[in-house]
């Protein structure tokens, strides 16, 4: 019987040998953000032309690579589950496909084969003593997918935290290993102005000692958390891990301990930070990295009580409806956990779930809160789910209350400029009669 260490050895190969395993027509699944295998990817896109109708699914990509180009799109090329800098060009130029989805339920459509799964490339820690890699950086659907390919080959990077929770893949369930020592890709924090930190004042003074917090990535997202630095027994419970959380953690805001879902503990399905973050992941008792299915699923997550989630929006209209992930017709991002984690909050008892935004775009000449979505729009969160829209000037809260109800209290936290235009237009549609 083979050791730990001969299996190991015998499934190491080079990143050209790797790329015998996938086959013309294969959907090669990689795992979201940092979680990407930087060596691996670039070998495809360098042999993009020895191989015929590949994509490759992914959540938030972070590096460009050359099948993101329109020229490599009939050997290889990009399924966003989710646009980034990356890939938004292609999505909006329409040579990247896009596959609509919530990210709790993107492992049940792998499982059920609703998306195809053949082979995973993924980043992955050093080996443990019990043979075990951790796809600490980017579990989420990965683990699925791992489940289900015929293919599975790690990049395997010392720089890798190996975690705790359900993030495990064994030596034996691998196809091939890549080794690499590139440092892991570091995401700094959005840029925080006057806005943001508004309507993160707004947000924080609603949120209570022993909260347990979901908290998006962006400017208002992380302007939330820098005013949270007070707080005492927060939780957190959350699809993404960055470096605010980890600001919280160091202030001795969050340490778990009133959670009533795993108490104690973190939970996350990613991580998205500095090299500081990736360093505090390792080996941390107090951080399990699970699959989206349970992160982000509305019922496990909501089972935690005074649940917090924090999402930012593009637009909300008048009913409260909101366009998180497209402007008009181009796709801008995809849906991600905002409708899991609103809906979420609305199960948990004392749970708050907020939708952010500015009042305005383009320097004050649009509208965020306008009549009805723009033509085209991806309709992210419904009416039926939106419960607090925050901007600048406010909160309106939505939940059982009329459409005119709602259309005031939207109006009233609009940008003044803006409000006499969102009467008339309401009054147009009959919202006030």
């Amino acid at each position: 019987m083979q050791t730990m260490q001969e299996l190991y050895r015998a499934r190491r190969t080079s990143a050209a040998g790797a790329l015998d395993h996938v086959r013309n027509g294969d959907m090669i699944v990689v795992p979201t953000g940092v979680g990407e295998p930087p060596t691996l990817l670039a070998a495809l896109s360098d042999q993009c032309k020895r191989f015929t109708d590949v994509q490759v699914a992914q959540i938030l990509a972070m590096r460009k690579y050359g099948y993101f180009d329109q020229a490599c799109r009939p050997h290889v090329r990009h399924a966003a589950l989710f646009f980034g800098g990356a890939s938004r060009a292609g999505g909006q130029g329409g040579w990247c496909d896009f596959i609509p989805n919530y990210f709790s339920e993107i492992p049940t459509l792998i499982e059920r084969g609703l998306m195809p799964a053949d082979v995973v490339f993924a980043m992955a820690s050093p080996m443990s003593a019990s043979g075990h890699f951790a796809l600490s950086l980017g579990t989420d659907y990965t683990m699925a997918a791992v489940a289900k390919a015929r293919a599975v080959v790690l990049e395997v990077n010392p720089n890798v935290p190996f975690t705790h929770g359900q993030c495990h893949v064994h030596v034996s369930q691998v196809t091939a290993l890549v080794e690499s020592e590139e440092p892991i890709l570091e995401v700094g924090l959005p840029a925080i102005g006057p806005v943001q930190e508004a309507i993160g004042h707004l947000v924080a003074e609603r949120i209570e000692d022993g909260s347990t917090l979901q908290i998006g990535y962006g400017g208002i997202p992380d302007a939330v958390v820098m005013q949270l630095t007070g707080k005492r027994d927060l939780g957190i419970h959350t699809e993404m891990i960055g470096d605010g959380i980890l600001t919280l953690v160091e202030s001795g805001a969050v340490n778990n301990s009133r959670k009533t879902l795993l108490p104690g503990k973190m939970v996350a399905t990613f991580a998205l930070g500095s090299r500081r973050l990736y360093e505090f992941m390792h080996q941390n008792p107090m951080l399990e990295m699970h699959p989206s299915n349970f992160t982000n699923d509305p019922y496990i997550a909501g089972q935690n009580e005074k649940l917090v989630t924090i999402n930012a929006s593009l637009q909300v209209d008048l009913l409260g409806q909101c366009g998180s992930e497209s402007i008009g017709h181009l796709p801008y991002s995809g849906t991600g956990g905002q409708v899991d984690f609103v809906r979420a909050a609305n199960r948990s008892r004392g749970g708050q779930s907020f939708i952010v935004l500015p009042s305005t775009a383009k320097d004050g000449s649009i509208s965020r809160i306008v009549p009805t979505l723009a033509p085209g729009t991806h309709a992210t969160t419904s009416k039926n789910d939106v419960n607090y829209v925050v901007t600048e000037w406010g909160v309106a809260q939505l939940r059982g209350k009329s459409a005119k109800q709602r259309a005031q209290a939207l109006i009233a936290i609009a940008h003044p400029d803006f409000r006499s235009w969102l009467r008339e237009e309401a009054d147009r549609m009959c919202v006030f009669s």
